[in-house]
């Protein structure tokens, strides 16, 4: 059985460097974000074959009343998830976490777009999938998502793919001094906090804490910034994001509501693209949206940045389901009590 011992550093860098040099990396992948998520569990699995890793899993293990639990593999598994074979094999490796923990189901959504093909290859094998005909509510993330590819793109030439009026946003926030600068300081990442919170609370979403952040920070280190957006002395935004072997990753933002109209938003982002060309970045990631919608403010933002490049449309999620009387109560109840959560929170 390959269960990663965490506790041999060579194999812990056998499998890091396996994970963070394959074309299906993911950040969420990383061994580091179960270390963020410090609230699950974690184990990672991988497969061997002629004594090279050719697929890996990191799982993070939720707790349940009961002894139970559902287990989550975020954007996994690292490996060609076509390979419907290897991706079995891989799972059996994670059966005996799957049992010591009395798992209800596994749960994975690869970044790989939604195809027919694909779509039955999965559900043919015994798998249950929530995708692109299902109630989006389901997801723990959004299955649409927004992606600037930097390849071949210096700082000028990556503005030709911004909208016309986004690369307006930016010069004319530089222009009325707009001013960016980043740490990865524990007073930064406190401005960023309280920026984040306005937000929130603006917008009537849930939230993390700053120790939150701050454990990003710590376990990515120098491949984390906390990006801060001001006008004098004014705080008007602030960003994190991570910078992940070739994938730079937009993980969460906040802006003040001070001096909305001089657009620090566009301009931070602009800054943090040029973090990605200046390492040789393939990918900015935005992150998800809700809805292709001309009406939703958060798809027209990244829209603007991402004009040239189509919406990443994902399978959603895959699920190998171990107790399927347990599995439909999760999946058919859930879902209305987290609704009604909405409903309220919103009164």
């Amino acid at each position: 059985m390959a269960l990663l011992d965490k506790s041999n550093k060579q194999d812990v860098k056998r499998y890091d460097h396996f994970v963070r040099n394959s074309k299906f990396r993911s950040v969420t992948q990383d061994r580091l974000w179960s270390e963020v998520k410090d609230d699950w569990g974690n184990e990672h699995v991988y497969l061997e074959k002629n004594g090279e890793i050719v697929a890996a899993l990191s799982i993070l293990i939720k707790r349940l009343p009961g002894g139970f639990s559902v287990l989550y593999a975020p954007r996994g598994p690292v490996c060609d998830v076509s390979d419907i074979e290897l991706v079995e094999e891989l799972l059996k490796e994670a059966d005996v976490v799957a049992k010591k923990n009395k798992a209800i189901m596994l749960k994975f959504d690869p970044e790989v777009s939604y195809s027919d093909e694909l779509y039955n290859l999965y559900k043919n094998n015994g798998f249950s999938l929530i995708s692109k005909d299902d109630d989006q509510d389901k997801l723990i993330q959004p299955r649409l998502n927004m992606i600037l590819y930097l390849e071949d793109h210096d700082e000028e030439s990556i503005m030709m793919k911004f909208s016309k009026r986004c690369r307006s946003s930016i010069r004319g926030s530089a222009r009325r001094g707009v001013e960016v600068r980043y740490s990865r300081s524990d007073e930064d990442i406190e401005i960023l906090h309280n920026a984040y919170m306005t937000m929130a609370a603006r917008n009537k979403i849930s939230t993390r804490s700053v120790e939150y952040f701050k454990q990003i920070r710590d376990s990515f280190g120098e491949n984390c910034r906390i990006y801060i957006a001001t006008h004098e002395d004014d705080i008007l935004a602030a960003g994190l994001t991570i910078n992940y072997y070739g994938k730079l990753y937009f993980l969460y933002a906040g802006s003040t509501n001070i001096k909305r109209n001089l657009n620090p938003n566009h301009l931070m982002n602009y800054e943090m693209i040029k973090w990605g060309i200046e390492t040789g970045a393939e990918q900015y990631d935005f992150g998800g949206v809700f809805e292709l919608s001309n009406n939703d403010g958060l798809y027209m933002f990244k829209k603007s940045f991402c004009d040239k490049d189509e919406p990443a449309q994902y399978i959603g999620e895959i699920n190998k389901v171990y107790k399927p009387f347990m599995y439909n109560v999760l999946e058919s109840v859930v879902p209305k009590i987290q609704n009604l959560r909405k409903k309220i929170s919103r009164r």
